[in-house]
């Protein structure tokens, strides 16, 4: 699993500076820096959550799009897909920089 990749993903889909993202999840630069880097692989679930809200992006598409191939060999491949491109739907729907 790798949260920091999908962190950074996300963030990036929504136009957000590493700084605009630790303003709204009121965390620091570094901390998200640390995480995006996959130094940090341990986060809490409460420091997931404040990350998710302020990209507006349920937690649970955080851990999908954390998620390795092997943590998703249970589900159909056509399955994944459909999923996939839902998560990027997603955040493709609304940026989070109208909350700055």
């Amino acid at each position: 699993m790798n949260l920091g990749r999908a962190i950074a993903l996300c963030r990036k889909q929504r136009g957000l500076k590493q700084s605009e993202l630790a303003e709204l999840s009121d965390l620091s630069v570094s901390y998200i820096s640390l995480l995006e880097r996959n130094d940090r692989k341990d986060p809490t679930l409460s420091t997931v959550q404040k990350i998710s809200e302020a990209l507006q992006v349920p937690s649970g598409i955080l851990f999908f799009l954390a998620a390795d191939a092997t943590e998703l060999s249970g589900l159909p491949a056509e399955l994944q897909e459909k999923l996939s491109f839902a998560a990027l739907q997603l955040l493709n729907a609304a940026p989070a920089k109208t909350l700055l």
